[in-house]
Formats: structure tokens, sequence, C-alpha cells
């Protein structure tokens, strides 16, 4: 049958265009997927009108599916699925080419989707390499990398692109998660990736060199804030591990780690103290190795902390030259005192006794067993023996794992000694001698002692031996490890904090951080909290693949892996006094909630990215009363009520989140930076009359520089939003509704200028920002006549708790605040302007402000401790904010 005329041109794509947009404008879904199909059906070249109807669909926005443009293009894929012979491959191989073509101008999105979609309809992959990294290259120089970083790995046409010029813009945006997806599969690229970040940990490197090469690039000081050696180094650490990189790839990266180490290892030996002669010698020759620079290093820093005999003796051992020794430590070295003649060496393996000190056996748990009892098995008779006992059907067998402290300069530790203790017995297999750890009959041990579902294995954070095994052993890469019969009392351990039950006063205490001096931690708190004396962790960092052991070594092996069985017995008894269900084993059946709590966290992120002072998310609000007071101390209830701005802290660089979260709620606070020292804090404290909120260590050195009570310790374990209402409840501040976000959570400031939506359109048409915005500009032009007639937006709840700046201290040339900062126009986008009368500019630091839902949201976080009045109510601020943006 010969076709109509009419039936030959088909449905014009632009009046089919037309009607899906109205449908689309009143919001009738349904009517718009009827309309589509049939749409679809009649139109004489589907693939060919699917172009011309999406180049002229108006509102185009990156990244967001919920544009007329997304809507058609999924619609047609549902129907081109139920029209298989609609194909690219009935229009000849110029027009196949044409359409191509036009199909990938279009790729100038990041949505998943909307990308997927029109590669897989026009089959955009198999166009030219050159033509596709054309595509790309105009991407880049529009600004668009993150658009061309995806787009290339949609494409797989990593090989054609330039490494350097896609992924430094995407790490100087803090986008290195995309960078890294880049790369991936591709060797000499990940390679390329992890030697790039390497060369960024030089001292010498300077970020603002690598930004003269992208001057299109906006960034903000936070921005950048992540390019630092200590988190570029910690990077390039991860990315070692992820891609397996060859060591000889990352040198500044490694040196800045053994720097690092050599610093922690002087701070624990000579300022804590908390680490012994022998193990600090085994350690310090492990991390400064060969290398001339970290000798002289060590020797710098024992002139600084210890004295010029010390720092001798070592440069004497490295055979440092006199040229590069610091000045008067060449004449000590000639004449050294006679007990520093040789180098400290040890026999104390030989000449320790078994039983410790009585000041020892007072303060600490002790080993239940005489050393006759302890039996080394480093041969298979031994470890036929082992397995005889250990391998019982009902045994329970407590198992730890020891190894050589590599204070991250390697990923993944091998074994060096494993415990297995049951009653009365403590086997220690020593996987450093000769021929025993790779014999198979000891890896057939390991792999049935794990499988046993008839033999309960115990326990602390089995997944970190679990990985160090992966380590030992690749035979269990490739034929998995398969793990029953175990019982982590880590887990247990979680339930006992996360309980309300308090224990028997004639009983174990529980132990808070920072209690009499105790920072008890991990598996010594558990052991305090249920046996009522912790383990001596002084040789947890011993090098333990040196031989022979000390007999200290051997006592806190067994210690470690001893205490499993006695803490089991105790909990197994009467597990109800300590808030756990009768079965124990039940309590590892529970799921991840942490996971998941994550996963829920990044997605409200990515809903509400740009909006007010709010950003900073929290979890689900957890009552504070279930936690402990802050460093043992009971919250000061007799202290008159304090407003938030009376309240002045400093953060260390660990609490950097708590810090955000008070700064939302209106408290001046100073954070610490991940560079910073700790003790800039307590200079901090005594300059500005601040209190210092810390946690771990530097608790106590700072208590003693501030003063009691002007330093608190905090449970780095806890979430950051029960930190700030464990500290506002501890100095009974009295936040209001009118406090949240009165302070910049960026830089601290409480001065702001309000800036008009019309001047803000100016600002942006005059520094570039929406010279393509014609669609935006016409919408504005009619919200501006429809509130012509109201009155001016009204400034914000928190407007009384802050100063506000005129708009005319504003630098109208270069658009900067007196104190040198510009406004951070860049983060404003273009389709917000239609719906934010009003926005707010931090003058310290440029970051724009606009109302949106963060204020419900912040106060239904903190409702337990918002003090609010008859007449204060706890609506969103008043001001005309779009209905889309509160939901």
């Amino acid at each position: 049958m010969n076709q109509t005329p009419t039936e030959t041109v088909g449905l014009d794509p632009t009046k089919l265009r037309d009607q899906l947009l109205e449908l689309w404008t009143l919001r009738d879904m349904q009517a718009l997927h009827a309309a589509a199909f049939l749409g679809f059906s009649k139109l004489s070249e589907p693939l060919e009108a699917l172009l011309t109807i999406l180049e002229g669909c108006p509102g185009k926005q990156k990244g967001r599916s919920h544009t007329l443009g997304h809507n058609i293009l999924m619609e047609f894929q549902i129907w081109i699925k139920e029209h298989p012979q609609v194909t690219l491959s009935s229009f000849s191989e110029q027009q196949q080419r044409s359409l191509q073509q036009r199909a990938l101008s279009l790729l100038t999105d990041d949505h998943t989707r909307f990308v997927d979609g029109l590669i897989n309809i026009y089959q955009l992959n198999s166009l030219d390499p050159d033509t596709l990294r054309l595509h790309i290259i105009i991407l880049q120089s529009l600004n668009c990398y993150k658009e061309a970083a995806a787009l290339g790995i949609k494409l797989k046409i990593q090989e054609e692109l330039n490494m350097e010029e896609i992924c430094i813009p995407l790490i100087l945006q803090n986008k290195l998660s995309l960078a890294e997806n880049f790369v991936a599969g591709h060797n000499h690229l990940e390679q390329r990736l992890v030697t790039l970040l390497d060369s960024w940990c030089h001292p010498l490197f300077s970020v603002e060199h690598v930004m003269k090469n992208f001057p299109r690039l906006t960034l903000s000081k936070q921005s950048v804030d992540h390019i630092h050696p200590k988190l570029l180094t910690k990077q390039v650490f991860r990315l070692v591990e992820k891609f397996n990189i060859d060591p000889g790839l990352y040198p500044h990266a490694l040196q800045k780690r053994r720097k690092d180490s050599l610093r922690f290892l002087m701070y624990k030996r000579f300022v804590d103290k908390s680490m012994t002669e022998e193990n600090w010698c085994d350690h310090v020759q492990y991390v400064v190795a060969d290398d001339t620079e970290l000798q002289i290093m060590l020797v710098e820093m024992l002139l600084k902390y210890c004295s010029p005999e010390k720092a001798s003796q070592w440069s004497s051992r490295y055979n440092i030259p006199r040229h590069r020794l610091p000045s008067g430590l060449w004449e000590t070295q000639q004449s050294p005192p006679p007990e520093l003649q040789e180098m400290y060496q040890t026999d104390s393996a030989q000449a320790e006794e078994w039983v410790p000190s009585q000041d020892h056996l007072e303060k600490f748990y002790q080993v239940p067993l005489s050393k006759d009892h302890v039996y080394f098995v480093d041969t298979q008779e031994a470890l036929q023996r082992c397995q005889n006992i250990v391998l019982k059907e009902g045994s329970v067998v407590g198992v730890d794992m020891e190894w050589q402290p590599t204070f991250g300069c390697m990923s993944a530790q091998k074994v060096a000694l494993i415990q297995l203790a049951v009653q009365d017995q403590v086997f220690l297999l020593d996987l450093c001698a000769t021929g025993f750890c790779q014999h198979p009959d000891t890896v057939s041990f390991i792999r049935s002692l794990f499988s046993e579902k008839h033999v309960l294995k115990l326990g602390y954070g089995m997944s970190g031996d679990v990985r160090c095994l992966l380590a030992t052993w690749e035979q269990f890469l490739n034929e998995p490890l398969k793990i029953n019969g175990g019982l982590d009392l880590l887990h247990v351990h979680k339930k006992i904090q996360r309980s309300n039950v308090k224990l028997a006063q004639d009983g174990p205490k529980e132990v808070l951080v920072g209690e009499k001096g105790s920072a008890e931690k991990g598996l010594s708190q558990l052991v305090q909290q249920v046996l009522g004396k912790p383990l001596d962790k002084t040789e947890q960092m011993s090098n333990w693949k040196k031989r022979p052991l000390r007999i200290s070594q051997i006592r806190y092996a067994v210690a470690d892996v001893c205490c499993l069985l006695d803490v089991y017995s105790v909990l197994s008894k009467d597990p109800a006094s300590f808030g756990l269900p009768a079965d124990l084993h039940s309590i590892v059946s529970c799921p991840p909630e942490k996971s998941q709590e994550k996963k829920q966290k990044e997605e409200q992120a990515k809903q509400n990215e740009g909006e007010c002072q709010g950003a900073q998310r929290v979890g689900s609000p957890c009552s504070a009363a279930e936690k402990g007071p802050l460093c043992g101390e009971k919250p000061r209830e007799d202290a008159p009520p304090l407003h938030p701005q009376e309240l002045r802290v400093v953060c260390d660089n660990m609490l950097q989140g708590l810090g955000r979260y008070l700064r939302c709620l209106g408290v001046d606070v100073v954070m610490l930076e991940n560079s910073d020292d700790h003790r800039k804090a307590a200079k901090l404290a005594q300059a500005e009359g601040r209190v210092i909120l810390t946690c771990g260590q530097p608790f106590h050195s700072l208590r003693s520089q501030v003063g009691e009570g002007r330093c608190l310790a905090l449970d780095c374990s806890e979430k950051a939003k029960d930190q700030a209402v464990q500290v506002l409840r501890h100095f009974n501040v009295q936040p209001t509704p009118s406090d949240i976000f009165s302070r910049c959570q960026a830089c601290n400031s409480d001065e702001y200028v309000a800036v008009p939506r019309r001047e803000m359109v100016q600002m942006l048409k005059e520094k570039g920002f929406l010279q393509d915005q014609d669609d935006t500009h016409f919408t504005l032009q009619q919200e501006e006549e429809k509130l012509g007639d109201m009155k001016a937006p009204e400034l914000p709840r928190y407007a009384p708790q802050c100063q506000w700046a005129s708009l005319s201290d504003l630098d109208p040339d270069t658009l900067t605040f007196p104190g040198g900062a510009p406004i951070q126009l860049h983060t404003v986008p273009p389709g917000l302007l239609p719906r934010v009368p009003l926005f707010y500019i931090c003058t310290r630091c440029g970051k724009v402000f606009w109302e949106g839902s963060h204020f419900s949201r912040v106060l239904s976080m903190f409702e337990d401790i918002f003090h609010i009045t008859d007449a204060e109510d706890t609506e969103s601020p008043v001001l005309p904010v779009n209905a889309a943006q509160q939901n």
C-alpha cells in the first residue's frame, strides 16, 4: 500500500515537544507518558526527531534528572524497546555520523541516565576516538571538568586523553574520587595519578603554581585546603594499596610519612614517655633505615629532645659527615662518655623475670599462667601438639596476633606472632621461624582453625587480624579463608557502651576517657570494665619480628590473649548486669548500622548541597544523657546559663566536626588546622580566654598548661553532634532558634552583608557568570515585576545575634571586602536566583548563603537543648522561600 503524503512527513517533532512541554509544566506525568508514546510512534524518523526535541528543550540543568529533556529521553528509551526496528542501521553512513555528532553535542550533562541513554541509542562508542577526544577538549575549555571526566569514562577513551589535564582540575575541586574512577583499570594511568599526587607532597610544592595552568578555574580557599602534604600523603598511600603501586613511584609521600613517624617516635619516647628504650631503638632504626636525610633529622631532633651525647651516639652509628652535623656535635662525638660508647644492646630476654614488679601487679591485669604453660610453636611437631589441643570439638580459644608496626609506611602488615589460648595453656605460633610460616601444614592448620564451626574463637577487632592474615598468606586470596564459629568481643564491648546499665558499686567500674589520668581504650578498657584492671600496653608497639622476644613481650602477648577467655567467662555468667542479651553470639548478627547511616548522610548531603549555613549534616538524634560526662567530670549544673556567643572554645584538629556544629549554634569556635601542633591550642586558650576541646593523649599536657576546667576531653568514637550536646550541657549553654547560623561555619565570623537579588544578579553579570542565561534573565524579570509592590524581604531570624555591614563597604571594582576576601560568586547557581530574594555574604571569607530548609532540620537535630520562650516559634525564617526548596 502506498503511503499518503501526511504519513510520509509524519508528526512535526517541534509540535510534539511543545505538547510535552505543556504537560510537563502542568506536572501531568501520566498524560505526558501517554502523549510521548503516541507521539514517538507518529514520527517519521524517531531517532532524528528525538535530537530535534532535545535540542529545543528549555531549562537544561547539569546533573538534574527533573528536567523535560531527561524525562523525554527516558520515555524514548522505554518506547524504543517496544520498537526494535528503530535503529541507526536504517540510515546511510553519512547520516549516521551526522546524528551521532548531534547527539554528542548534547553531552554536556553529567547525569548518568541521560549520558548512558544517548550513548546507547546513538552508539557513540563507535565514533572515531579523535572526534570523541575533541568533544572532551571542548568541555574542558568550558570549565566542565567534571562532565569531561565522566564522559571520558562512559566513552572508554581515557587512553586518548591527557590524564593531567583531566585530573588536576578535579583534584583542585576536591573531586579526587572522580579522578580515581577515570584512571581505574588502566595501570599506567593509575601510576601517573599516584606519581602526580606524590609530586605534590614535595616540600617545595606550590598549589598556586599549579593553579596558574588553569586560569579560568575559580576556586575558594576552602576548596584547596585539602591540598596539604599530610592529607595528600594519606591519599597517596590509600591509592597505592588500591592500585598496588610500586614503592619507587611515591618517594615524597614515603619520605613525608617516615618524617612524621620519626616525630611520633620522639614524642612517644621523650614527651609522652610511654615507649621503652628498646622499642624506641628498634623502631627508629626501621624508620630511618639508610636514608641520610632522615638520619640527620634524627640527630637534630635528639639535640632538641634529649642531649648532645645521645645525638653524638647516633651520628656516630650512621657515620654522618662532619659538615652535615649541627654545631658543636663533632667535638662531642670525638670523646663520648664511657656509658654511651656502645649502642644500646639488651639481653633483657634472658635477664627479665616472668613475675613482674609489685607495682605492676597492683596496676594491671596479670597473666593467669606460669611460664611453663606457655609453649612456642615453631616446628611441625610442636604444631601437631597444638592442633590436637586447640581443635578439640567444643573448645573455646582466644585468638590474637602481633605484627611489626610500620607507622603507615606500608598498607598491610604480615603477622609475626599468633597467640592461641585455651584453658591453662597458651601457644605462640612463631611465624618468623625459618620455614615454618609457609609450610603447607601451617597454612592448613590456620584454615582449619578459622573454618571449624565447633571451636569458638574469641577475638577483639578480628577484621584487622583477618586483613593481616591475608597479607601473610596469599593462598587465602586465591582460595578465600572461611570463618565460622567466631565471636568478636569488640561488638560485645560496643553493646556494653551503648547500654544504660550501671555496674555494681563494689565491682569493676566503667572507665571514662580522661578519668583520673586514665585513657584506656579498646580491649584494655573492656578488660578494666569487666575484670577491674587494664592491660599493660607498653609492649604493644614492639618490634615483633626481632628474635629472641623479651620476657616482657611474651608476657604482654600472653596477657592479650588470656584476657579474652577471662572476659568471656565473666560476661557469660551474668550478661544482664552488663546490659547484654543472654546469648552473646546474637550480638554479632546485628546489621552494621554505621554503613547504612553513612549512606543516608551522603544522600542527604547531595540533596542539600549549596544551601545555607546548616550545610553540616548530622545523623539521628541520640540522647546525650546516655553518654559519659566530659573527661570524667560531671556537668556543671550550678553554672549560670550562657548564651552561645559567651562560650569561646578552641577545637583540636581531631574535633573539626564538633567545631562546625558549635559554630552552627552560635558558639565562637577556633579550629586547629590538620598541620597545627596541639600546643597551639594552649596558646590560643591563654591569649584569648578560650576553653580547649580535645581528645586522646594531648588532653593531659594541654590541661596542665591552661588549668583545671579549661581543657575538656571528649570521646572521639562518638558522633560530633553528640559531642556538641555534651559541651553545651556541660557549660549550661542555652541556645535559642535565633542563634542558628549566626556564625559562618567556614571561618567563624559573625559579620554579614545582605545583598538583594537585583544586586546579586548585577554582580554575576559583571563577573561573567550569567553570560548564557537568557532563560534565567527572562524569569528574573517576571519575578521582579511580581514582587515589585511587595515590601523588602526581612533579615533572617539570627539577625540580632550578628553584625551587619553595609553593602557600600564592598569594593565595586574587585567585589572584595575591606579585609581582602572576594565574594564567592561561583558558588551561586543561576537557577536559584528566581527563588531567593536576599543573599547573605560573610565579610571575612566571602562565602555566600541563602535561606533554605536547613533551619528546621538543625532545629529538630538539637531540639532537646534549645531554649524556646513563648514569644518564639520554631517555624523556618519568615522569608519568601519557594515551596520546592523546603522539601
